[in-house]
């Protein structure tokens, strides 16, 4: 477990509220979960230990605990401590959604739809909240898709991971939850996306979602808020447009078979 209390880089007086210490926790022990560190029916430490571990009081953890209940996460069992039950929220409507996924384009369309409105936001605040590791992140998964763009291998699990680490330095738990809930399916150039086709799996396809990831990364270094907010929409906009564009040529080339 590591202690998440840390102060934001970059911040920009008046622009941002405080996370509750209690998100911050929900939002390390939800991590350590996702990524394995805590395994499914694994005891966690006491709310003694935990608050020693966080530096907050017991009163804090108990409030981080009582959210993870409720997202079915973990369980209380009295006199013998707290449980993980399991890696991902409770069904939500979101994961519902996400179980309904197919290879439509226009599933595909109202996914980013809610990704603009989510990831906007997201990386606005990551660019006035994030830590100096949390910075560090983004900068990291950026270089690790980069990476495996030039040897030419899928690029769909870092690409996640760069959204995944904005969602991260909100420093909100909630954002990486819907962000969690929607997956890596999500993108397009993962190879295990139903939308996945050769153009979108190709080099320049791939290259043009990095310059827009340089856009969001250079936003959120420099603390700018509205940049970030505004590069990220142009991001997932411009995704958004290269959907469209496929339904148009695929319209057209119907109606060039009808003709000929």
């Amino acid at each position: 477990m590591k202690n998440s209390d840390t102060t934001s880089g970059g911040k920009e007086p008046g622009t941002a509220r405080r996370p509750k210490l209690s998100d911050r926790i929900v939002l390390s022990l939800r991590q350590d979960f996702l990524s394995g560190q805590v395994e499914i029916g694994r005891k966690l430490p006491t709310e003694t230990q935990l608050s020693e571990n966080f530096d907050v009081s017991r009163t804090v953890v108990r409030e981080a605990i009582a959210t993870l209940v409720a997202d079915g996460l973990v369980e209380t069992r009295q006199g013998a401590g707290i449980f993980v039950l399991g890696h991902q929220p409770s069904s939500t409507a979101v994961s519902i959604a996400v179980k309904d996924m197919s290879g439509n384009i226009s599933h595909a369309l109202n996914v980013l739809e809610v990704r603009i409105a989510l990831e906007m936001e997201s990386a606005a605040l990551a660019a006035t909240r994030r830590s100096a590791s949390q910075e560090a992140q983004i900068q990291e998964r950026f270089f690790e898709f980069e990476h495996l763009l030039k040897l030419a291998q899928p690029t769909g699990t870092a690409d996640f991971a760069f959204h995944r680490a904005i969602a991260e330095a909100t420093n909100n738990a909630f954002y990486v939850e819907v962000l969690d809930s929607l997956g890596s399916r999500t993108i397009p150039c993962d190879v295990t996306s139903p939308y996945a086709t050769e153009d979108v799996l190709s080099f320049t396809y791939q290259a043009g979602l990095q310059r827009e990831h340089l856009a969001i990364l250079n936003a959120i270094s420099a603390g700018d808020a509205p940049a970030a907010r505004d590069a990220m929409r142009a991001h997932l906009a411009a995704s958004q447009e290269r959907y469209r564009q496929r339904l148009f040529e695929r319209r057209t080339r119907y109606q060039s078979d009808q003709r000929s």
